[in-house]
């Protein structure tokens, strides 16, 4: 009771605080009109709320108002430090990333990553500095129609890092479709022929923040899927309808798992494939990659899924299921928490509801579904971040640090601790 008092006088503080900076510097002296602007991060309230975020795990509820008061400027800051630090090493101090294995094991297990972006330059960046070990290797699909402005903000940032780096062949993509399914490909190319001696590929969007960390998604592969692919296996939820070009998959009574009809495809799945529907993420291992870039089944499904909608859910997991390919899961049935996700139709069976707002029977995350969150056994979630309320992912991020420094096994340097009271304001700006 006593840490909740102080947290709620700590709130009606920052409030109060915040309230009068917000005032005041909404109407400035003819003398300070002339000053150099105020940085953003200091109208914006200056109280990180620790305590706040510890509340909203535990399933407490904050003052609407309060919260409102005490998101922290992450966007401004960010893209501040990005535009004005030309030091590389200062950069990556200034926005708290870890330089360092933070165990033998990570050490010795290095995964590579397929993110695509398209905008939101500074959620990209909490993402790559969440997922970033100097171990792993990063490929980064730009959407061929993103301004030139964030092309070019994207490639100054990922020169600092060498172990990041653009596709070298972009896509004009959607967010489901065949040129999605090839950018990952494109990329999963480069990745092959990097120097990096990755073990797993994972694929992300850059609107999307790890629940697990590194040490724990590379326990969860290692002894759950013992040199084995993960692809999803997914039942679509109840009352959607079928999108263009197919009917609802059928359940195969043979076994728990769901086959694409194949409705009115142009011509049937080369090779006499069955087709399978499943997710459109996955961590495959690295000699499946190697056969999906040079098996002539893997490439006549390329070329046949060019002509059916959303081939990223159908793709993966239909030539995971083949006998012969490296890692491959034949029997595999609804396995594999790879993303979390939460849906009106699942409501009062999987989990209790959507405190955020349903788009598409999908849940937005809100505050209150932070405590399910973290306790998913999913690896990642995805964040819309037009629609997510800020203080989710916020909270998130420092939890998921924290978390990663207290099973580091390494001694841990300054610089990647998230300051306690400011998120990135700390830092000088020039």
């Amino acid at each position: 009771m006593s840490q909740l008092r102080t947290t709620k006088a700590g709130l009606v503080a920052c409030g109060v605080i915040c309230a009068f900076i917000f005032l005041y510097s909404r109407n400035p002296s003819p003398e300070e009109a002339e000053e150099e602007p105020i940085h953003l991060a200091v109208v914006e309230c200056g109280f990180y709320p620790d305590e706040l975020c510890s509340a909203l795990f535990e399933g407490k509820k904050a003052a609407p108002q309060i919260a409102q008061f005490c998101k922290p400027p992450y966007n401004s800051e960010i893209l501040a430090l990005l535009h004005t630090s030309r030091n590389c090493s200062r950069m990556t101090q200034g926005l708290h990333f870890i330089t360092r294995p933070l165990s033998a094991e990570e050490g010795n297990f290095s995964l590579a990553y397929v993110i695509s972006v398209h905008k939101e330059l500074a959620m990209f960046v909490r993402l790559l500095r969440a997922i970033y070990a100097p171990q792993n290797v990063y490929c980064v699909h730009i959407d061929e129609k993103a301004p030139k402005k964030f092309k070019s903000a994207m490639q100054t940032f990922v020169n600092c890092f060498e172990n990041v780096f653009i596709s070298s062949k972009t896509q004009k993509m959607a967010h489901d479709g065949p040129k999605r399914l090839q950018a990952e490909i494109n990329c999963m190319r480069d990745l092959v022929h990097s120097t990096f001696e990755w073990q797993y590929v994972m694929n992300l969007c850059g609107q999307e923040f790890p629940i697990k960390t590194n040490k724990e998604i590379i326990h969860y592969i290692r002894t759950k899927w013992k040199d084995k692919n993960i692809t999803p296996m997914t039942i679509p939820p109840q009352n959607t309808k079928p999108k263009t070009g197919q009917r609802p998959p059928e359940p195969n009574p043979e076994e728990n798992t769901y086959i694409s009809p194949n409705i009115r495809f142009k011509q049937k799945p080369p090779h006499n494939l069955t087709v399978y529907s499943g997710s459109a993420y996955y961590a495959l291992t690295r000699k499946f990659v190697g056969f999906i870039l040079t098996d002539p089944r893997a490439k006549d499904m390329l070329q046949w899924s060019k002509d059916i909608h959303s081939p990223e859910q159908h793709y993966w997991v239909t030539l995971n299921r083949l006998k012969d390919a490296p890692g491959a899961t034949p029997d595999a049935v609804w396995e594999g928490s790879i993303r979390a996700t939460k849906r009106r139709t699942e409501e009062g069976d999987g989990h209790k509801g959507c405190t955020g707002h349903d788009a598409q029977d999908t849940c937005v995350y809100g505050l209150g579904d932070l405590p399910g969150l973290i306790q998913s056994p999913a690896l990642f979630a995805n964040f819309e971040p037009s629609s997510t309320d800020p203080l989710v992912v916020a909270c998130l991020e420092r939890q998921h640090r924290l978390k990663a420094l207290r099973q580091a096994e390494v001694p841990t340097e300054p610089h990647w601790q998230f300051p306690r009271e400011t998120s990135l304001s700390s830092q000088p700006h020039h």
